[in-house]
């Protein structure tokens, strides 16, 4: 555990090589955490592969707590678990939020990145908000019905805002019910071939910093990334992204590319946004297998 002294504990590990060339992932959401199956996107012989649960999701406590929860303590916990580890530079690995908070470290801390691998890429534009709550019903309408179900008649004018209060809830009737209901719904939308699986353990962390970031523009001003990529244009990055990915549709990819003369995109035609589908999976494990060294 790593005390970061205001009142989180944030939970971190690391496998693979100690000797070799660090690689840091950063997981979903925000509010995911890390799964053990994430260690196999490194080969163990090749990387020193650090893995940690960002404030209030997996093993870090408080759970699902939003006081001291924003980007730039996330990218502080970082710069703290790097230089504890004695770490000069590492390979930055992130999917979806990991893809905000890696670019968001990148261009603060850029000497301290060796390169990128990005998954899902999320430039954290209100736009990209706007789609997650409003726009995946266009693919997913019978999620999308099943997602403003939950609320009452007059909140579906604002879903954001709705959810956004019944998730601060401190009472777990109120704040349960609806955790579930957003974690379902971006389970229903993350896969080229929907899951018909139900289980969305961890869901109020999940559901809660989300709403959390988003009602708060993700701690980011409005084009931040872009405005800064030049920071670590001059780096080598990997992009992997899915042709059909409704969470986080292709346009930011390419268009973060645009900006991004190192960056090589890599868009996998028959795969939506989860990472463990097939085709993405086998991508991401080649990127971190061609940056290797």
């Amino acid at each position: 555990m790593l005390d970061t002294g205001d009142g989180h504990q944030v939970y971190w590990e690391c496998c693979g090589n100690r000797d070799a060339p660090a690689a840091v992932f950063l997981h979903g959401g925000p509010g995911a955490g890390c799964m053990t199956a994430h260690r196999r996107l490194f080969d163990p012989k090749c990387w020193n592969i650090v893995l940690f649960d960002q404030r209030g999701c997996g093993k870090s406590r408080p759970g699902a707590a939003v006081d001291n929860n924003t980007t730039q303590h996330l990218i502080g916990d970082m710069e703290s678990l790097r230089a504890m580890l004695g770490i000069e530079r590492w390979l930055v690995f992130g999917g979806s939020w990991g893809s905000t908070l890696g670019l968001a470290y990148g261009i603060a801390h850029p000497g301290r990145c060796a390169g990128f691998v990005l998954r899902g890429v999320f430039l954290a534009m209100c736009a990209e908000v706007d789609w997650f709550m409003n726009g995946m019903g266009r693919f997913f309408p019978d999620a999308a019905d099943r997602f403003m179900a939950f609320l009452e008649e007059d909140e579906r004018r604002s879903p954001l805002t709705a959810y956004h209060a019944r998730l601060m809830s401190e009472d777990p009737g109120v704040h349960q019910p609806a955790a579930n209901a957003w974690g379902a719904y971006e389970v229903a939308c993350a896969r080229l071939r929907p899951s018909s699986c139900s289980d969305v353990g961890g869901s109020l962390s999940l559901a809660r910093l989300e709403a959390h970031y988003f009602v708060n523009d993700m701690f980011l001003p409005e084009g931040y990334l872009l405005d800064n990529i030049k920071r670590i244009c001059h780096l080598p990055a990997i992009i992997i992204q899915g042709r059909y990915d409704v969470i986080c549709p292709p346009l930011s990819a390419v268009r973060l590319v645009r900006h991004w003369p190192r960056a090589r995109l890599q868009i996998i035609d028959d795969a939506g946004h989860s990472a463990f589908e097939p085709p993405i999976l086998l991508a991401l494990v080649a990127a971190t297998d061609a940056l290797a060294g």
